[in-house]
C-alpha cells in the first residue's frame, strides 16, 4: 500500500463557511448511514401489519400514519444522500402512487450491503457495474412471474380483488368495504377507452362521525356546505325554519352558470367623493346602483339559469335578489374544486356578471341539500340508471365522490390516503393489467433467480450481484418481522426459501394471520400486485442505490441569509 503523504494545509480552495467531505470514510459510508437511517425509519411501517407513525410537522399539524410516501413528505429530510432516496420515492409516487416504502427500504438494504464489500476493498464502481446487472436480470425475470392479469371489460368483483391487496397495506381489516367504494367509484367514470381513465374524477369528501360501513359513492360532486342564503334574525317566530331561510334546497334539471368573480355591486379602483345637495338625491343614491344589479339577475333568471355557484364572495344585496328570483347559490372557494365542477355540469367559469351565454351555461339534474350525520351537505349530481327522468342519450358526468365516515379528524385522512392509493392502482393496472404474486413471493423467486445468475458470472461485479439478490430479501422479512416479530420472521423465510427451492414454487409468499405455518399461495388467496409498480420500484431504487455510491465527496456551502435569533432562556418580559 502506498505512503499517504502529508498535504500543506495553507490552501484555501472555498469561502470559509464551506464544508467539504472526502473519501470513502468521510462521504461513502457517511451517505450509506444516513439513507440507512430514513430506511429504517420507515421499515416498520412496511405490509398489513405495519406500525404507524406519529409526525408533527413544522405548522404544529398532527399527523398519524404508516404511508411512507406522507411521512417522508412531513419530516423534513435535510441529509443529502437521503433526500436522493426521498426523491426516488417520490418519483414512484406520481408514476404510480403505490410501493413507495419498498423503493426506500430496497434502496436502503442495498447499500447497508454494499457497505461491507466497499470496506472488504471492492470499488465503487465495480458494486455499480454489479448492481445494473443485477437489475437488468431481476427485470427480464419479473416479466416471466406474471401469473395472471386484470379480465376486461371490467366488473366490480374483479376490480375490487385487484385493489385489495394494496389498500391492505394501508388499513388492514378495511379492504373488502374500501376496495368495494373505490372500484365502484372508478367504474361510474370509467370513460369508453380505459387507458384515459383520469384519477381526478374520484373525489373524495370526509365527514365526521359514523363508522366507515356508512360511507357510499355519490355520482356527482358533493361539498360539504349549505346553500347561501340570508336567513332572518328570529327564525323561532317561524314554525318551518327551512321556509323562510330563503334558500333553495332542491332543484331539478337546472341550468347552471358558474361565476369566479364577486357577485356584488361594482367597486370602483379609485376613491370618489359624492356631493348630495337635497333629501331626493340622498334618497335616490343608491337606488340606481339597485336597478342596475337587479336587472343584471333579472337578465341571469331570463336565461333559465337556476343555479349560480360562486367562486368568490356573494353581497347581501345580490343575495336578496337571488333569492326573490328562486335562484339557489353555492359558495365553492376552492378554484380545484371549481375546476372538477365545470368538468361535471359541463360549464364555463364566467369572470364577469352577466346572463351566460347557451354555451357557457351547464346543466345538473340534480341540485339538492341532504344531512349526513349531522352536518348539511350539498350534491350536484346528474340522474342514475333506475330513477325517474334519466336519459340514457343524454351525456352524463364523468365524477363520482366518496363520501368517507369516521370517529376522528386523523382516522378520516388515514382512510383518504387508501383510497387514493387505491385509484392509482387502477390507473396502473389500466396502463398495463398484468399481475405477480404479492406477500414477498415476487421479491423472493428473484432473489433466488439472481442469485444462480450472480454465481454463473466471472469478476469482482459477481459479488455485487449476489448482495443484490440478498437485499431483495428484505421485503418477505420485513412483512415477516412486523407481523409475526423478528425470531418467527427468520423461520417463516427458511420455510419461504425451501419452498422456493421445489418446483412450482414461485408463488409462495409469507402469511401475515400465521394460519398455519407463516406461508400461503398467494396465487390461491387473491394477493396480486402490479408488475409495473413492481418494475418501477426496482429501477427506481437501484438508481437511487447507485446515485449514492457513485458519490466520492460532499461540497456543502454555507447556508444563506442572516444570523440566527439568539434563543433567550425564559420570557424576554421577565425580571433577572
Amino acid at each position: 500500500m502506498s505512503l499517504k503523504v502529508p498535504k500543506p494545509n495553507n490552501i484555501q480552495l472555498f469561502k470559509d463557511g464551506y464544508k467539504h467531505l472526502q473519501g470513502l470514510e468521510d462521504a461513502v459510508l457517511r451517505n450509506i448511514q444516513a439513507v440507512a437511517e430514513l430506511s429504517d425509519l420507515v421499515r416498520t411501517s412496511f405490509g398489513p401489519n405495519g406500525r404507524n407513525k406519529l409526525v408533527i410537522n413544522h405548522l404544529g399539524r398532527l399527523f398519524v400514519t404508516s404511508d411512507a410516501a406522507t411521512i417522508i413528505r412531513e419530516v423534513e429530510v435535510v441529509h443529502p444522500a437521503a433526500k436522493l432516496l426521498v426523491m426516488a420515492s417520490q418519483a414512484q409516487e406520481s408514476e404510480m402512487g403505490d410501493a413507495t416504502n419498498m423503493v426506500i427500504i430496497f434502496a436502503g438494504e442495498l447499500l447497508k450491503k454494499a457497505e461491507h464489500l466497499l470496506v472488504m476493498g471492492l470499488h465503487a464502481s465495480e458494486v455499480i457495474q454489479g448492481y445494473e446487472l443485477a437489475r437488468a436480470k431481476a427485470l427480464s425475470e419479473l416479466e416471466s412471474l406474471s401469473t395472471s392479469s386484470l379480465p376486461s371489460p371490467f366488473t366490480l368483483s374483479t376490480l375490487a380483488e385487484a385493489l385489495k391487496p394494496a389498500i391492505a397495506s394501508k388499513q388492514y381489516g378495511f379492504e373488502d368495504m374500501l376496495s368495494k367504494l373505490v372500484a365502484e367509484a372508478a367504474l361510474a367514470v370509467m370513460p369508453s377507452n380505459p387507458k384515459n381513465f383520469n384519477v381526478d374524477n374520484v373525489r373524495v369528501v370526509k365527514i365526521m362521525g359514523s363508522s366507515l360501513s356508512a360511507s357510499r359513492v355519490v355520482q356527482g360532486m358533493v361539498f360539504g356546505r349549505e346553500p347561501e342564503g340570508l336567513r332572518p334574525r328570529h327564525l323561532s317566530s317561524y314554525r318551518d325554519s327551512s321556509a323562510c331561510l330563503g334558500e333553495l334546497k332542491r332543484v331539478t334539471k337546472a341550468k347552471v352558470a358558474v361565476f369566479t368573480c364577486p357577485i356584488d355591486i361594482t367597486q370602483t379602483e379609485t376613491k370618489g367623493t359624492v356631493l348630495i345637495k337635497n333629501a331626493d338625491e340622498m334618497l335616490n343614491f343608491t337606488r340606481d346602483e339597485e336597478k342596475h344589479l337587479e336587472k343584471i339577475f333579472r337578465e341571469i333568471a331570463d336565461s333559465g339559469v337556476k343555479v349560480i355557484i360562486a367562486g368568490s364572495s356573494v353581497g347581501e344585496l345580490a343575495m336578496h335578489f337571488l333569492n326573490r328570483l328562486n335562484i339557489a347559490v353555492l359558495k365553492v372557494l376552492s378554484k380545484f374544486d371549481l375546476r372538477r365542477l365545470c368538468r361535471v355540469v359541463n360549464a364555463t367559469p364566467l369572470a364577469r356578471i352577466g346572463a351566460p351565454t347557451p354555451e357557457e351555461a351547464g346543466f345538473v339534474d340534480v341540485f339538492e341539500t341532504t344531512e349526513i350525520g349531522g352536518d348539511r351537505v350539498t350534491v350536484l349530481r346528474q340522474l342514475v340508471p333506475g330513477e325517474s327522468g334519466y336519459d340514457s342519450k343524454s351525456e352524463k358526468t364523468k365524477t363520482a365522490t366518496i363520501v368517507l365516515r369516521g370517529a376522528t379528524a386523523n382516522r378520516l385522512d388515514d382512510l383518504e390516503r387508501a383510497v387514493d392509493d387505491g385509484v392509482n392502482v387502477i390507473k396502473a393496472l389500466l396502463k398495463d393489467p398484468r399481475l405477480v404474486p404479492g406477500a414477498g413471493a415476487t421479491e423472493l423467486e428473484l432473489a433466488k433467480r439472481v442469485d444462480t445468475y450472480g454465481s454463473g458470472l466471472r469478476g469482482l461485479a459477481q459479488h455485487a450481484v449476489k448482495r443484490y439478490a440478498t437485499a431483495l430479501e428484505v421485503i418477505p422479512r420485513t412483512l415477516a418481522e412486523n407481523a409475526l416479530g423478528g425470531a418467527e420472521g427468520n423461520e417463516v423465510l427458511s420455510r419461504l426459501w425451501a419452498k422456493h427451492e421445489q418446483k412450482g414454487g414461485e408463488a409462495w409468499g409469507v402469511d401475515v394471520e400465521a394460519e398455519q405455518d407463516g406461508t400461503l399461495l398467494a396465487t390461491e388467496q387473491g394477493i396480486l400486485d402490479s408488475l409495473a409498480a413492481k418494475s418501477w420500484a426496482l429501477k427506481l431504487a437501484t438508481e437511487a442505490a447507485v446515485s449514492v455510491l457513485s458519490v466520492d465527496s460532499i461540497i456543502m456551502s454555507k447556508p444563506a441569509g442572516g444570523p440566527k435569533v439568539p434563543q433567550q432562556a425564559g420570557n424576554w418580559d421577565e425580571d433577572d
